[in-house]
């Protein structure tokens, strides 16, 4: 049992992609503050791209981030073809979602077959699972099998599954060869009952902390990760290119991560949650009908579902791919040429994380004057701070390791960019 005040420290978490802490202080029975602190972030990306050719941005946004790699690369795309009013052609629309999908379906297995499901087996990893169980081999072989199917997409379609070379301003370098097809789709097939199993499993999952606020994302009248408006759980917010207008940007002086709110304060959830609270309407057909249980928990506060509606993604994300793929015949296309001039650019699209930003302000000879970046992490860095606070605040009788597990569960519920381990949280407690 605790005292009446504690803290709760940690200088630098372990097995993340970049590094982070967590600090909570407790007086007098009372949360006073929670402090998610991204110590290594900044990586200046916004200053490297000023000067350079527009034509190498892309590829150098791409690497801020490898486990989305292709999500940075569209964007920085289609923020260069807004600032040259370009429009792309329909098979290069096609061509880009296809990749999507493909990152979608290979990081959101990644996410919730490596880093989340341990924690319904009360495991330290996947390694742990036991081969000799039927129901933990079985998830064993669905998960690479998952995974590997969302990586040959990507790789059939953009060349590769992280930092993609294929997708440019103007087109794609290559297009498919035709003959492959056919055996993606079996593979994409194949993985649907895995998908399936997921989605009930994390249905079934009686994590829970429902916190209410407010949800942004892009909606379209299909279920699409590239275009849209941006809305909330009321209606149409804003159009994509005036979203920054509706930020407030919050300095979090522990933080090497800029935050965000809304205008008016609010804090905000981005992300599949998010996506499905405003827009499951839109899904695949086949995807409501086969996943229609667990459809009905939408929309919802609870951040764990978080991950349920990651599931769904992929099975949404399969089921769209399948069709596209089913239904058209790629031919070789060359790459437009931009006619550049002195302009800004926006590229929004849905990163598998959440609502993803990218600002490019371009002079005459296609040079990059300045630029901004707003990632979900960022935008979700205070809901993550705001939920450990309530659970805590509830649970002050629990004792040090249930409350340090709990903290590790909403951290990883969100799937921040730095959850690169199963477990990433060793909690140093001082206790006065």
């Amino acid at each position: 049992m605790h005292l009446i005040d504690f803290n709760l420290n940690i200088d630098e978490l372990t097995k993340v992609e970049g590094a982070a802490g967590l600090e909570i202080q407790v007086k007098k029975g009372k949360v006073e503050s929670v402090k998610f602190k991204i110590s290594d972030y900044k990586r200046f990306y916004t200053q490297a791209m000023r000067g350079k050719n527009v034509a190498a941005i892309p590829q150098l946004l791409a690497r801020i981030c490898g486990t989305c790699s292709n999500a940075h690369l569209l964007a920085s795309i289609e923020a260069i073809e807004k600032a040259a009013n370009f429009t792309p052609s329909a098979q290069t629309k096609l061509l880009r979602a296809l990749t999507y999908h493909g990152l979608i379906i290979r990081d959101h297995a990644l996410h919730l077959y490596l880093f989340v499901l341990p924690d319904l087996f009360n495991l330290d990893s996947l390694l742990a699972f036991d081969q000799t169980e039927p129901e933990q081999h079985q998830l064993l072989h669905d998960t690479f099998s998952v995974k590997a199917a969302g990586n040959h997409l990507a790789m059939l379609v953009a060349g590769r599954s992280v930092h993609a070379p294929l997708p440019i301003p103007g087109g794609f370098i290559k297009t498919p060869d035709n003959a492959l097809i056919p055996q993606h789709i079996q593979e994409l097939k194949a993985i649907r009952p895995a998908v399936l199993r997921l989605i009930e499993i994390f249905a079934n999952c009686d994590f829970k902390l429902e916190r209410p606020t407010d949800y942004i994302a892009l909606k379209a009248n299909s279920y699409s990760y590239l275009e849209g408006e941006i809305y909330n759980q009321d209606g149409p917010l804003t159009a994509e290119k005036d979203l920054r207008q509706y930020l407030e940007h919050v300095v979090l002086p522990y933080s090497q991560a800029s935050a965000y709110t809304l205008k008016n304060k609010r804090p905000y959830r981005v992300g599949a949650l998010a996506r499905l609270n405003i827009n499951k309407e839109a899904l695949h057909p086949k995807t409501k009908s086969d996943a229609a249980k667990a459809l009905q928990l939408f929309p919802s506060n609870n951040i764990f579902h978080n991950n349920l509606a990651q599931a769904i993604e992929i099975l949404h994300s399969i089921d769209e791919s399948i069709d596209i793929l089913s239904s058209n015949t790629f031919s070789p296309e060359t790459p437009a040429q931009l006619k550049l001039s002195a302009a800004t650019g926006f590229g929004v699209i849905e990163a598998p994380r959440g609502t993803l930003y990218h600002r490019l302000t371009i002079t005459n000879d296609g040079t990059v004057q300045e630029g901004e970046i707003i990632v979900p992490t960022s935008q979700n860095q205070i809901a993550i701070e705001l939920d450990i606070a309530e659970f805590i605040q509830n649970n002050l009788h629990q004792p040090k390791d249930k409350l340090t597990l709990e903290c590790e569960k909403i951290i990883r519920a969100y799937d921040p960019c730095m959850s690169c381990g199963a477990h990433f949280l060793e909690v140093k407690w001082l206790e006065e």
